[in-house]
This record gives C-alpha cells, sequence and structure tokens, in this order.
C-alpha cells in the first residue's frame, strides 16, 4: 500500500463522526439558547431550561470521549491495513 494513498472511512467511523458532529452541535446550540434565555431574564429553574443546560453541561464531554474511540477505531484499522498490506 503507498504511503500517501488515501483510506476509506468504514461504517463505524462514519457513523462516529455523525454522531460527534450532532452531538457538539446540539451542545453548541444549547449553550448559546440558555446564555440567550439567561440575558433575556428567562426562569430558568423550570421550563425547558434545566434540560438545555444539562445538554450543555454533558453533551461536550461524551463527544470528547467519541473522538478519542474514533481515534482509537481508525488507528487500529489503519495498522491493521498496514500489516495486510506488507504481506
Amino acid at each position: 500500500m503507498p504511503e500517501n494513498a488515501p483510506v476509506p472511512l468504514n461504517r463505524i467511523e462514519r457513523v462516529l463522526t455523525v454522531w460527534i458532529a450532532t452531538i457538539v452541535g446540539l451542545s453548541i446550540l444549547a449553550i448559546v439558547i440558555t446564555i440567550i434565555g439567561n440575558a433575556s431574564g428567562a426562569e430558568m429553574a423550570s421550563g425547558i431550561w434545566p434540560a438545555l443546560v444539562l445538554v450543555g453541561y454533558i453533551g461536550l464531554p461524551i463527544a470528547f470521549v467519541l473522538i478519542l474511540v474514533f481515534l482509537v477505531v481508525t488507528t487500529v484499522r489503519r495498522r491493521r491495513l498496514a500489516r495486510d498490506g506488507e504481506r
């Protein structure tokens, strides 16, 4: 296998990529909406506000863990491809 040959993503990597992008996007959106709601003087203790705050708090750490999983899966697959290419 040539050194600079592109390696296509497999299904697991594509799913992880979509999950990461979705979770990061929703978390950032929740944080922005919470900031806007707090600045406008909304009652943050009731309604949907506690759920938005929770999404903002836990979404980005979950995305970080998924990024680490993605890196491990990608590294293992590339090593297997390189090992099989040497034979």
